[in-house]
């Protein structure tokens, strides 16, 4: 499981022109699921979400978490993040796991998530346009394994 973490002023994400989730200050996950990932592997990355300090404390250092810092999280599924490009230059996907089986991951870490923060969500497998003001800018990469 991998997941891109944006610390974000201000975020949304629209299908069909239509907005389906937004959040003020907070994080941007793009989470994508490969083929050995496993219910462990959800509740390590929500653990580690929710506990990643990269806000700023009165000393403007990287020190409080979101639930020190309070915001919203907007959770869009991303299954290129398992892109391969080590072969040509048209990438393959055979790492990432089958849509039926990550939605019912993807559902799960939202919903496990949801226990500690407010979560805005995408629309899984749908053509998604995402809006981010990226703050920071800040974006890390946490994995599972």
């Amino acid at each position: 499981m991998r997941i891109l973490v944006q610390r974000s002023l201000n975020s949304s994400v629209s299908v069909d022109k239509k907005q389906v989730g937004k959040i003020d200050k907070g994080l941007v996950l793009l989470i994508g699921f490969t083929t050995t990932d496993t219910i462990e592997d959800v509740d390590y990355l929500v653990k580690k979400v929710v506990n990643l300090r990269i806000f700023d404390d009165e000393n403007g250092i990287m020190n409080k978490s979101i639930l020190d810092n309070g915001g919203s999280v907007l959770s869009i599924s991303q299954f290129t993040l398992y892109a391969d490009t080590k072969k040509g230059n048209r990438p393959s996907y055979i790492n990432a796991m089958n849509g039926n089986d990550a939605i019912k991951l993807y559902d799960e870490f939202n919903n496990k998530l949801s226990k500690y923060v407010n979560v805005e969500k995408g629309i899984f497998g749908a053509d998604m346009k995402v809006s981010i003001t990226n703050d920071g800018p800040t974006t890390i990469i946490l994995e599972s394994r």
